[in-house]
């Protein structure tokens, strides 16, 4: 290869290493969550912590934004498999959006690895909804005396944590916000004037084991318990669709973006900016 040649291959591949680094500097920060749960983020970077002095084997991982805060604060519920390490990188995508995120752990430091150990550790939890509520008390605790929070938090979770989290809503009045992805529900007005803040809903189309008709009813029961909401469910995805976008055959990235495009909405209404607004009028 002669000397011209040469530099010609060298200043190329330079060229191309620096628009590949101004792709990634200018990619925006959206994306960011996107990655986190379509199976393309890089490993967890926050820390575990202990926060329930009730349980010495629980610890929750920690994700905290660039800056002294204050910040609006999430606290993520994880699905029947424990606190494993999607839910892990999903709070780092929090931390880059600006908030505290905080993913719990109810499961006292134990992951499922199949079908038949997540069934028994979710009915090992949901046996002593008590210790769920004390655990997640414990959490908002934590998060106000060792974080730069507002003191404005919202809770978000994932098929069993989407059911904690309606649960949570209706036994403690510590949060501002409860996020329920394809989550067990109520039909029960009654029981939904517990509830004193929004609650964000998104559902599948396709959702066995939530059907269309309970989510209905469910909206059915905010509505007449006077608790705004805001629902949808998506057509053609299926439960899990949104923590684990890469797992539908078909492509669930559109159906998960715009529900995280109305979570980021309801966030900034219940726990952001516009929530401070509204409790200024």
């Amino acid at each position: 290869m002669n000397q011209r040649v040469l530099r010609l291959t060298i200043l190329i591949v330079f060229t191309a290493l620096a628009l590949s680094i101004a792709q990634a500097e200018e990619r925006p920060a959206e994306d960011v969550m996107m990655r986190a749960i379509s199976g393309d983020a890089p490993a967890p970077e926050g820390r575990h912590v202990d926060y329930f002095e009730a349980n010495e084997d629980t610890r929750g991982y920690l994700a905290m934004p660039e800056g002294e805060g204050p910040f609006p604060t999430v606290i993520l519920i994880h699905e029947w498999n424990g606190l494993v390490d999607r839910i892990r990188q999903t709070a780092d995508a929090f931390a880059e959006h600006g908030y505290i995120a905080f993913a719990a752990d109810l499961y006292s430091g134990r992951t499922g690895s199949n079908r038949e150990e997540n069934i028994e550790l979710m009915r090992e939890a949901r046996s002593d909804e008590q210790a769920i509520i004390d655990n997640l008390d414990a959490a908002v605790d934590w998060l106000k005396t060792n974080t730069p929070t507002t003191g404005r938090i919202a809770t978000v979770g994932w098929c069993f944590g989407g059911g904690v989290a309606l649960s949570y809503a209706l036994g403690s009045q510590k949060h501002d916000g409860t996020a329920i992805f394809y989550g067990s529900l109520l039909d029960d007005p009654e029981q939904m004037r517990h509830i004193h803040h929004e609650v964000y809903g998104t559902f599948a189309e396709e959702d066995t084991g939530i059907p269309v008709d309970e989510v209905e009813a469910f909206v059915t029961a905010m509505r007449a318990a006077g608790i705004d909401n805001d629902v949808h469910i998506y057509d053609a995805v299926d439960h899990g669709f949104w923590l684990y976008t890469e797992r539908d055959s078909r492509d669930a990235r559109p159906a998960g973006a715009h529900a995280w495009e109305r979570l980021r909405a309801y966030l900034d209404r219940t726990i952001g900016p516009e929530s401070t607004e509204t409790e200024e009028e």
